[in-house]
């Protein structure tokens, strides 16, 4: 499938933020820790959640979703390998690994996949299940691990992964005894997870801190949660109003969880009005200002919003710098930028955006999901008209993203 847009237009009107599919797509998978149906509400519509669905289905899991409620009920769920033509569609499918561990003391599959952007090795994740207990075979990307019993333990990461701090939660929420994680990734999606296994009965605490605690339980519940609103949507159609935007309203959202965005464009000298779940945002006229971006660990600057800003540094007047300190090969959308009009050259893990640079539309290629977004927010903006190929990256993470940018006003269509 390709996006073909037509630029240069402006947008107004409202976009409603989705839930976070980062948040759902851990959600979904803790639901089968369950004892009973659990209710998620708020779950975007993207191609990642209906590849989770198809897993549940495959493990006998019972699943309704409609109308962004997703209904599970595991009663007859049964323990096989996940295949890999299933796990590699996404990195999330190891989120797997430690639930069904937990449940069965075994689990097979592949190892996961997702966009190439970079090294995302899941060794703190294997660190952390033979902490508790698991004894990890692994051979030719294939994974079998198994244990007697999962025991609560001292578990420090490397780094404050989010999907090692997820799957060491999963992992220690059943099991015997109390576990305490050290050097935790701090993401609102933890929070989100956190808060969910607690109203099905689990005892965790500290989320959203460096250090969590969980104390074991025997049985988890059946319940209803909500996804929180998608951070990393939020920042992308914020920074598409800073480019093109006249009063266009982003609502849903929680203006804390991209406050690092928010400040960046107000350093550039970008003005907005803020409410407590909306921010209004005009595209500028005059100059903006350079400015340095260093992508951290939650609350800096995400590195899912490095790509999609970097089309936005290419209006400051002067060098602005861009560094990425998480994924080594989170810049394959500079070239096509380039070719678009942009004055970017890469230096090992930095960026220097050289402008004020106008785009122009050319044929583009999306090599993964937030590269597909940067190159969405570059043609929105561009002069002409751009075709944007292999766009199933960008449906993996955006929710309704034609009807939405239609309603305001682009010029977007989807072939």
């Amino acid at each position: 499938m390709e996006l073909k847009i037509k630029g240069n237009r402006t947008l107004t009107g409202e976009i409603k933020i989705s839930g976070s599919k980062n948040s759902a797509l851990a959600l979904i998978p803790i639901a089968l820790l369950s004892d009973g149906v659990v209710t998620i509400d708020n779950v975007p519509e993207v191609s990642d959640i209906f590849v989770l669905k198809e897993i549940l289905e495959y493990l006998g899991a019972k699943v309704s979703f409609d109308n962004n409620v997703m209904v599970i009920d595991n009663a007859n769920l049964v323990n096989k390998e996940i295949p890999e033509e299933l796990s590699h569609k996404m990195r999330a499918s190891y989120y797997f690994m430690p639930v069904l561990l937990s449940r069965f003391n075994k689990v097979e599959m592949f190892f996961p996949g997702g966009c190439s952007i970079g090294a995302r090795p899941i060794d703190q994740t294997l660190k952390a299940l033979t902490a508790l207990g698991g004894v990890v075979d692994e051979k030719d990307n294939h994974y079998a691990i198994t244990t007697e019993g999962l025991v609560g333990g001292h578990v420090y990461l490397d780094m404050p992964s989010v999907g090692a701090t997820v799957n060491t939660i999963i992992a220690a929420v059943k099991a015997k005894g109390t576990t305490i994680l050290e050097n935790a990734a701090k993401e609102p999606e933890i929070v989100n997870v956190a808060t969910f296994l607690n109203s099905m009965g689990a005892k965790i605490t500290g989320a959203g801190t460096s250090e969590i605690r969980i104390r074991g339980v025997k049985k988890l519940n059946g319940c209803y949660t909500e996804v929180i609103p998608d951070r990393i949507e939020a920042g992308t159609y914020v920074i598409a109003a800073a480019m093109v935007g006249e009063n266009l309203k982003i609502s849903n959202i929680i203006p804390e969880h991209i406050e690092a965005l928010l400040l960046k464009m107000q350093e550039m000298g970008i003005d907005f009005e803020l409410n407590d779940n909306s921010v209004l945002i005009t595209a500028p006229k005059h100059k903006l200002k350079p400015v340095k971006i260093k992508t951290l660990g939650y609350p800096g600057f995400a590195t899912d919003l490095q790509q999609p800003v970097t089309p936005l540094l290419t209006r400051c007047s002067g060098v602005s710098k861009l560094e990425e300190t998480i994924y080594e090969n989170r810049f394959n959308n500079v070239p096509y930028l380039n070719e678009m009009g942009a004055n970017i050259e890469i230096k090992g893990r930095e960026l220097k955006i050289s402008g004020p640079t106008e785009f122009k539309g050319k044929t583009v290629e999306a090599t993964d999901l937030r590269a597909g977004a940067s190159l969405l927010i570059a043609a929105l903006a561009a002069d002409g008209n751009t075709t944007i190929k292999n766009v199933n990256h960008i449906l993996r993470g955006y929710d309704n993203l034609v009807e939405k940018l239609r309603a305001v006003g682009a010029d977007i269509e989807l072939v």
